[in-house]
């Protein structure tokens, strides 16, 4: 009786052969995240993920590259602005492990209740939608929520913008891998020196510079309350310096200021 592999083992053995290929690439993707992350406690990162992508568009549509950005120390941002930036983006930064497990819940929830209406809303309008046009209804609406101030440093350091599962997965890796490695303050000093703050602003020094012509270590709590409040979308607030919600919002947010804990 002749020996040897049957067609259906040896069709087995590239699929496995890929595999590890794929599982020795994702471990030397780790490693090389916790290798860039150690190097951050010495070191101050020169550019996000972010950063590079906003470049890459200002160049491309715009043919010109308006770049505001100088990194400062800790100690010469205004504690009023850590404390606003705490106060609006992650109340619990001092004492989570870098996932605030609560507002994710709530997020999920809010999430599943406002697509749960919109699949309600477009249920009712489907049968006069189909007779006036085939194209879709009502989509289930964008809702987002949830992240520390830790995910988004990670996100903006290393990730992309699309959301996927995968994308996430990997977020939740970076974060881990951002407290066990990095202290809160030094955290939140790559956080505030790289963030967006408008259209090629980065950064706590350019933004006060940019919003108020003057330092980030001279903001006062109102000022400071003003940037933290953009932060969700600096470029839309920074075409609209006379929205009411921004002035109520900021008003809000410096009356909380003393209710933040810096790490």
């Amino acid at each position: 009786m002749a020996c040897g592999s049957s067609p259906q083992r040896q069709s087995v053995k590239p699929l496995l052969r890929w595999l590890g290929l794929l599982a020795v690439a994702l471990v030397a993707l780790q490693l090389f995240f916790v290798v860039r992350i150690a190097l951050m406690t010495r070191i101050d990162p020169q550019s996000t993920a972010f950063q590079r992508s906003e470049a890459w568009r200002l160049e491309r549509e715009k043919g010109r590259l308006p770049w505001r950005q100088r990194w400062v120390p800790y100690a010469q941002i205004s504690d009023k602005l850590k404390q606003a930036v705490i106060a609006s983006e992650d109340d619990g930064f001092s004492n989570h492990d870098g996932v605030d497990w609560d507002a994710l819940e709530k997020a999920w929830q809010k999430n599943a209740r406002a697509e749960a209406e919109a699949a309600r809303m477009q249920a009712a309008r489907r049968p006069r939608a189909a007779a006036i046009s085939s194209k879709p209804v009502a989509r289930a609406p964008k809702v987002v929520g949830g992240s520390t101030i830790t995910q988004q440093l990670a996100k903006n350091l290393f990730l992309s913008g699309e959301r996927t599962l995968l994308r996430k997965g990997q977020e939740f890796v970076l974060t881990l891998l951002l407290e066990t490695l990095l202290d809160k303050q030094r955290i939140l000093e790559i956080y505030l020196n790289s963030v967006e703050w408008g259209e090629g602003v980065f950064g706590a020094e350019a933004a006060a510079q940019h919003y108020f012509r003057k330092p980030a270590s001279a903001l006062s709590a109102y000022e400071a309350a003003r940037l933290a409040v953009m932060l969700p979308r600096p470029k839309y607030f920074e075409k609209l310096p006379n929205s009411s919600y921004l002035a109520e919002r900021a008003q809000h947010i410096a009356g909380r200021l003393g209710s933040a804990e810096l790490p």
